[in-house]
Order: structure tokens, then sequence, then C-alpha cells
């Protein structure tokens, strides 16, 4: 590894490493969710700050151009390694040499120096950015997003638990990251408490929301565009389907809703907004099943991930916006939701106690029972207009242009312990070099 012998510039140039999903793919679908969001929002930030991104993720299609921008700024490179098509996140391991060595050769294309920071995201992403850290002599920021240890503490029935190679690969990022990023308190206690992470490396930087895109609007209009009837009561989910999020316990707190109050029927409609994922593509039809179990077929209304102008609509045209994962290292469609002065129903759980201010903003509900969300929804809907207030001002406090301002901080910070490390190790080597000579 080469030492770098003097203090940092200002930063030029990051490498963000997104392995298994790229900021180019719709969020809702495949492995694209809350992270791609993060990386688009925080990518673009910098660059209007002048620091170019270049984003590394994998090809999946032989149809996608080597190199894309994404915006000014922001280069997203494709970077081969393995099958283009039909190769599953648990087979990406075994991938990560040939993707890191075509992120090292493009930076050897380069004078040394051409990054001065490494940022991945997910722990795939982490094993690869702790190689061009010692390889470049670069700091290396690590943001999990998702922790296996965790997960498979708050499995859902029939899911999958994280395979002991992601533990382990985790360790090991952990330990070598020069910065830890956290989305709340919560997590960074989860990654002291479970990995064994350095509190003084470990920071809490919450994620943003887009305020000019997801903001409050006529509830009326935005039923019209998106097909709702204006007296509806509207329930929205969305997501990915797949366990892990549990709109299946959506379903059965609209259908404990009928059972207490029949004459809703003619009036409720729940939206669910996603596509099948993860495990959830084992049965991706299981949703639709229970709804028809639940004699509720005709209440539930399945449509594909949408576009970002498109969702903001549709959080505007729903009543309440229902969060019932069981784990969220954060929430961000909670935060979208109140952005647009729709209160959220959520779990208890991760990082939603951070994103959902518990009666002011919504209601968290502690537990997995259906008869205690269909209370919290009915709480939720006598009190709307408050919390609708309540929601706006709590996702006011939340903006991506202060999440990139506190990841400069890191990566500023990072990079100055560095480049201090080396100086003292090129110092002591002098003297010993220098006691030989005496000798």
């Amino acid at each position: 590894m080469v030492t770098r012998l003097h203090a940092p510039g200002p930063l030029r140039r990051v490498a963000t490493l997104s392995v298994h999903t790229s900021p180019l793919d719709q969020p809702g679908a495949g492995d694209a969710g809350g992270m791609n969001v993060y990386i688009v929002e925080v990518s673009r930030r910098l660059a209007a700050r002048g620091i170019a991104v270049d984003v590394f993720t994998r090809a999946t299609s032989s149809d996608l151009p080597p190199v894309v921008e994404m915006s000014p700024g922001v280069v997203v490179r494709h970077v081969p390694a393995g099958p283009f098509e039909g190769l599953g996140k648990e087979e990406l391991p075994a991938q990560l040499c040939a993707f890191t060595a075509a992120v090292l050769r493009e930076e050897a294309q380069h004078e040394p120096g051409y990054y001065d920071v490494v940022h991945s995201h997910y722990w795939l992403s982490g094993q690869v950015g702790w190689l061009a850290r010692d390889r470049w002599s670069v700091p290396l920021i690590h943001s999990a997003h998702t922790l296996a240890k965790v997960k498979n503490a708050a499995l859902a029935a029939g899911d999958r638990p994280e395979p002991r190679a992601r533990v382990i690969g985790e360790e090991q990022v952990v330990a070598e990251a020069d910065r830890l990023i956290a989305n709340t308190e919560d997590e960074a206690r989860q990654l002291v408490q479970h990995y064994g992470a350095d509190p003084r490396r470990t920071l809490v930087v919450p994620p943003g929301v887009d305020l000019d895109r997801f903001r409050p609007g006529d509830r009326t209009a935005a039923r019209r565009a998106v097909g709702i009837p204006d007296d509806a009561v509207v329930l929205l989910f969305v997501g990915r389907i797949q366990p892990l999020k549990a709109p299946d316990l959506l379903l059965e707190a609209a259908a404990r809703m009928l059972a207490d109050d029949p004459e809703l029927r003619g009036r409720l409609r729940v939206q669910v907004i996603g596509a099948p994922s993860g495990s959830g593509l084992d049965a991706p039809r299981q949703l639709q099943e229970l709804a028809a179990g639940l004699g509720i077929a005709e209440l539930v209304h399945f449509l594909p991930p949408q576009p970002p102008d498109r969702l903001a609509e549709h959080y505007r045209a729903a009543d309440v916006a229902v969060v019932p994962s069981h784990n969220e290292s954060f929430g961000l469609v909670a935060l979208e939701a109140q952005a647009c002065g729709t209160p959220v129903v959520a779990a208890a759980v991760g990082g939603l106690p951070t994103a959902v201010r518990d009666g002011s903003s919504g209601v968290l509900v502690p537990g997995r029972d259906p008869a205690d969300y269909a209370a919290a929804v009915r709480a939720v809907l006598s009190r709307r207009e408050l919390l609708s207030a309540g929601a706006r001002r709590h996702a006011a406090a939340f903006s991506w242009d202060r999440t990139a301002e506190s990841l400069l901080d890191a990566y500023t910070s990072a990079a100055a312990e560095m480049a201090g490390a080396g100086r003292r190790r090129a110092g002591g080597l002098r003297a010993v070099a220098a006691a030989q000579v005496a000798r």
C-alpha cells in the first residue's frame, strides 16, 4: 500500500460501490429499494457541490452501455462480472473478484490519487471497497443498509435466513472500514453490539427526502389523477412484495376493519404498489390469494412500482400509508408519505421510530397483531387532519442536502485521519532507518 504523506486537499471524486443493484433501477422491484434512492439523491447533491461521483454496479444486461451519465457530475459504470442475467444476489460473492478487478483497472487508467474516497453500500460492495481502500490508500466509508444478524433475529414466517457467509463478510467490512454510516442511533447500537464496531468510527447520518417532489397537494386532484373515488378510504402499501415487508399484515388488518364495520366495505380500498422480490418470488401470487381468502379481493388493487412523480400522487391520494415491516434500517417510504402530508401507521421496529413520530405524524404499532394495526388505522383516520400537519412538519426535518453535508464531513475527517496515520508511519520508518545508520 502506497503511503500518502501529505494532507489531503479538497475532495474531487468519490468512487461509490453498489454491486448488486443499480441506481438506475426502478425502486420497488427486484433488489431495488431505499438504497437505490439513497445513492441517487446523495450522488446528485455531491455533484452539485463540485464533487464527481463514479457509481460502479454490476452489468445485468448485454444491452447496457458501459458508462451512463445519470446526471451532471454523476457517472454509472456497468461492470461485467458473471453472467448478465439469471444471477441471484446469493450467487454474487463468487463474482466479487471479477468486479473488484474491473474497479481497480478503471482507476489504474488515471494518475494515482484519482479517487479521494470509496463509499460502499451493502456488504458485497464493502468487500470490494476494502480491497480498493488498501490499493488506493484512500478511506473506506461503508453503509450497511441492512444487517444479517438483525434481519435473522426478526425473520418473517417462511422467510429464508441470511447465510453465515454474509455474517462473516459483514464482520470483516465493519472491522476494516474507516467510517461506518448508520441511518439511526438504533442501527449504530446494532453495529457496536452485534458486530463489535468502533463507536468512534460509527456515525449516525439520517437519510433524507426530496421535499420538492414529495410535497402536500390537493387530495381530490391526486385521486382523480390515479383513478381513486373521492369518497374512498385508502390504505397504501409501497415496497417490494416479500415477507420482510409484511404486506400480508395490512391485508389482514383491512379484513379486521371490515369485520368490525361491515358498512366500510363500500368505501375501503387497499393500494399495494410494488413487485415480488427476494423470497417473495417463491410464491409471486401469494398476496392475491390471501386477499381472496380473506374475502377482500375486490378491495385490493395491485400496481407495479411507480416512477417518483406518479408515486407522489399515490401518497397524496391515500388516507394512511402503512409500513408493517418486520425490520427496516430506516423506512424511506414512511418519510416520503409524510412529506406528502399522509400520516403513517408503522411497525415499531428498526429505524421506523425515527422515520415516524408516534402520536404526532402517525402511529407506531408494537407486535404483529392485525387487530392492533386495524385499531391504529382507525385512530389515524379519526385524527387525520392533525396528523397530516404533524407528518409534514416531521418530514421537513429530513433533507438530502443535510445527508450529503454530513457524509462530506465523514469523508474529509476520514481522509485527514488516514493522512495523519501515514505521516506518523513514515516518520517512524525514518527514525528506524536513522538509528540503523547511526549503528
